[in-house]
């Protein structure tokens, strides 16, 4: 059976406690099913069937059983896998010294301008549904996330690059 990693939006332990989110998922028919990280990142193993069909199932069950959703996006483990053996970073050239992150998105967005670097923060590249940037820490806090969320919106949800590698050994 697949395995699958759910990246869910605005997840964190004051919000959402892990074991009712694990319970959730298990309650979808999901089975295998591990948190990661306390903040949202949800690995379980499920049949074959499309993306689309799971983010719907994963949703409707956390409002039955959590009384809320969120917003959730969901990547094949392979495809982590197959991201991080990839790392496009270095090709869009990435500073060696930023924090590297990955915003994902359901859908590859239309042909977008990306922004000028602000403060640290700079989108590289769009490959597919996933947005690649880099930050340096800065005294103007999480510029890189106003920058992807002025730019693609807030049907987004992002991780650091360890993170992604996290959920794809999960």
């Amino acid at each position: 059976m697949p395995r699958y990693i759910a990246l869910l939006r605005g997840v964190s332990p004051m919000n959402c406690k892990m074991p009712e989110l694990k319970a959730a998922f298990e309650s979808a028919g999901f089975s295998n099913v591990k948190t990661l990280l306390s903040s949202g990142n949800v690995a379980f193993d499920a049949r074959s069937a499309a993306i689309a069909t799971l983010e719907r199932k994963a949703e409707d069950a956390m409002e039955k059983a959590l009384g809320r959703s969120f917003y959730t996006i969901i990547r094949s483990q392979q495809h982590l896998k197959e991201l991080l053996e990839e790392d496009p970073f270095p090709g869009l050239g990435a500073d060696p010294a930023a924090k590297r992150v990955v915003s994902f998105l359901r859908e590859a967005p239309a042909k977008t301008a990306l922004p000028a670097p602000v403060s640290g923060a700079q989108m590289l590249g769009v490959i597919g549904a996933e947005v690649f940037s880099t930050y340096l820490p800065s005294s103007d806090g999480p510029v890189f996330m106003r920058l992807i969320e002025k730019t693609f919106g807030k049907d987004i949800t992002t991780r650091t690059w360890d993170t992604v590698r996290k959920c794809a050994a999960a």
